[in-house]
């Protein structure tokens, strides 16, 4: 899906290829703190705090009554939880590790084949969105994975042989997973089954993220503070150097994520489609001025030509929409020709009394 008729977008130069002169200093764009930055929580034992999920458990477990209920005190409370007992061997994420990790260390003119190209969202670089944008400390290479249709034939199928096998690999095991977490999360808001269907051969993103060291790292971010336009969103802590922070209470809470496990996390549309009942939490990243982080997320959305709103299961005259309805196409579209900034686009997306008096007159 091409965005040529919306914002302009731009490539930003590539942050590995800065650092390779020494640093003393960060450069203008990049820096974004301390201007904007609620206090933070220090790290020890925080990683504990967020809820841990096992899936394994919650299949087939003896109580799987209680499980359900610890999902939905995850969902509810915080919008993240560790997953474990996923099913994904370790092999399998040991083997990703190191190919991702190969792909951001080949040569620049080699990257650069599957750069962004003028118009689109996807490939290899950071996008600009605006000439006074703050950037973010961090190369990417996003791609949309499914549909199969909706592949980029110059980005996956190109990529080196290595890499695309274990990413394709690892894609089939996150699909299946991630159905899996969407209908336990529709089972526990208790949406009915035919309203989730929309999510059945969906829209999948994948983002490989290489975060470099950076000479102040105070000053700058990984990934800006954001919601995700997704229904759920699913990380892979590659390297296992800790960055994620997620917002809670007015509050950065650094997570430490335990070895082997995924971080999911609950995004915008899963929070229209359950009227409130979950909430998309803020989350940003962070980088360190002594080593990389890299990471690898994948996001659930439903097909483009499906219509999301509050399920009609959820909804009845005591509990009104709180949302408005929407094509997920224009809904993505016009998500990424935004600077993150929060949840303010989903907040465009709430009824207010102000619609509902336009709505009548």
């Amino acid at each position: 899906m091409g965005f040529s008729e919306s914002a302009s977008f731009e490539q930003a130069l590539n942050i590995q290829e800065i650092i390779k002169n020494p640093l003393t200093s960060v450069p203008q764009r990049y820096i974004q703190l301390p201007y904007n930055e609620p206090s933070t929580l220090p790290d020890e034992n925080l990683g504990q705090t967020l809820p841990t999920i096992n899936l394994n458990r919650l299949i087939h477990g003896e109580d799987t009554q209680l499980e359900l209920q610890k999902l939905n005190s995850a969902c509810r409370d915080w919008g993240f939880f560790q997953l474990v007992g996923h099913g994904i061997s370790p092999l399998v994420l040991k083997k990703l590790k190191d190919e991702v990790e190969g792909f951001f260390m080949l040569p620049l003119q080699d990257k650069m084949k599957y750069k962004i190209r003028p118009g689109d969202v996807e490939g290899y670089g950071t996008l600009i969105i605006s000439d006074d944008k703050k950037l973010d400390w961090g190369d990417r290479l996003f791609m949309r994975v499914n549909p199969l249709s909706a592949r980029k034939p110059y980005l996956l199928p190109q990529l080196p042989s290595s890499l695309r096998n274990i990413l394709e690999l690892y894609i089939e095991e996150l699909q299946n997973l991630g159905m899996i977490l969407l209908g336990l999360v529709g089972k526990v808001l208790k949406i009915e089954e035919r309203e989730l269907e929309v999510f059945e051969d969906g829209v999948h993103n994948l983002r490989m993220t290489y975060y470099p060291p950076c000479p102040q790292p105070e000053l700058v971010m990984g990934l800006s503070a954001h919601s995700d336009a997704a229904g759920i969103t699913i990380l892979n802590q590659l390297n296992g150097v800790n960055g994620l922070q997620i917002k809670k209470n007015g509050v950065w809470i650094p997570v430490n994520v335990m070895s082997n496990a995924l971080i999911i996390n609950i995004g915008d549309i899963i929070e229209i489609m359950s009227n409130g009942a979950y909430k998309s939490v803020e989350h940003r990243a962070t980088v360190n001025s002594e080593k990389e982080r890299i990471s690898m997320a994948m996001f659930f959305l439903p097909k483009f030509q499906s219509e999301i709103g509050p399920a009609v299961s959820l909804t009845n005259p005591e509990h009104p929409p709180l949302f408005k309805r929407i094509v997920v196409e224009k809904y993505v579209k016009d998500y990424f020709t935004h600077e993150l900034n929060g949840k303010s686009y989903l907040e465009r997306m709430r009824i207010t009394e102000e619609n509902v008096t336009k709505a009548s007159i």
